[in-house]
């Protein structure tokens, strides 16, 4: 569930670029909030491997 999750909101941010179609410029995401998604995905990578179904 958290894995589609996180698939459809890549999803999302990736196709924000082609949601400008008036001509007005999308700024880049910026260093913090990249890294804050790298850190939130090891975060989940890690909650995720300690609560496998079955333990």
């Amino acid at each position: 569930m958290i894995g589609r999750t996180i698939i459809a909101l890549s999803a999302l941010l990736a196709a924000a670029p082609a949601l400008a179609q008036s001509g007005t410029s999308i700024p880049e995401p910026s260093d913090a909030m990249l890294f804050g998604l790298g850190f939130a995905g090891l975060v989940i990578g890690r909650w995720a491997a300690r609560h496998k179904p079955g333990d």
